[in-house]
């Protein structure tokens, strides 16, 4: 998969050349490339905002340094564009199976200041995505999420069994979970963990994440 990030600050996504996704665009599994929209703008200066038609508070970033960026890397239009927002749909791990599963490439606008002129969302964007019911000063931390989570669905990236019984995998939430020391300041590890019945093993973690989810994510249980 390949995932194409335009932004006006590349260098906030240091953070993906670290740990397993690193580890992963270093094995050729996943390619995620920054594409610094300064670079397309016909600005002597590189500009890449000015103030809104209306008025109003704060600066918008201007629609020519993106839509070109776009054109470049996606002339024909093959790849799924996402415009991170926070009047986005709100992502979830349907989503997110959905967009590493469907074989399309990723192209994730990182909007900054008062966000990008609606005629780029209206011309070249798909679809737009939020991470949450909150405001952020630029779109590069959300797509820093979205681009981890969906690299987790990659094939090869993760083991498959991690995958399966994570949370949100039929809509519950993880079981707990335990290692060494076996007690650990006076709590010690369930003992049906340390039975060696995998039988019993199963429909206890089973019989956890039911708990969990109804004391801490009820609305998962009663989706119609």
């Amino acid at each position: 998969m390949k995932i194409s990030i335009l932004t006006i600050f590349p260098e906030m996504f240091a953070p993906l050349n670290t740990s397993i996704i690193g580890r992963a665009k270093n094995s050729g599994k996943i390619q995620i490339d920054t594409i610094n929209i300064r670079d397309y703008s016909l600005d002597k200066h590189k500009k890449t905002d000015d103030a809104p038609f209306g008025g109003g508070a704060g600066m918008l970033m201007t629609p020519q340094p993106i839509a070109d960026a776009i054109k470049a890397i996606d002339p024909e239009h093959n790849a799924i564009r996402i415009y991170l927002s926070p009047k986005g749909k709100t992502l979830n791990q349907k989503t997110v199976r959905e967009l590493a599963e469907n074989g399309k490439d990723l192209i994730l606008l990182c909007g900054h200041y008062e966000g990008v002129d609606q005629r780029v969302i209206d011309l070249f964007i798909d679809q737009e995505i939020s991470i949450g019911d909150y405001v952020l000063t630029g779109g590069e931390l959300p797509a820093m999420v979205l681009a981890d989570a969906v690299c987790r669905y990659v094939d090869g990236v993760l083991n498959a069994e991690s995958l399966k019984a994570e949370s949100f995998s039929d809509d519950l939430l993880e079981y707990p979970q335990y290692t060494r020391p076996q007690v650990f300041m006076g709590l010690e590890v369930p003992e049906v963990l340390v039975s060696g019945d995998h039988k019993k093993v199963d429909e206890w973690r089973r019989e956890q994440s039911l708990k969990l989810t109804k004391k801490l994510r009820p609305d998962l249980l009663n989706k119609e």
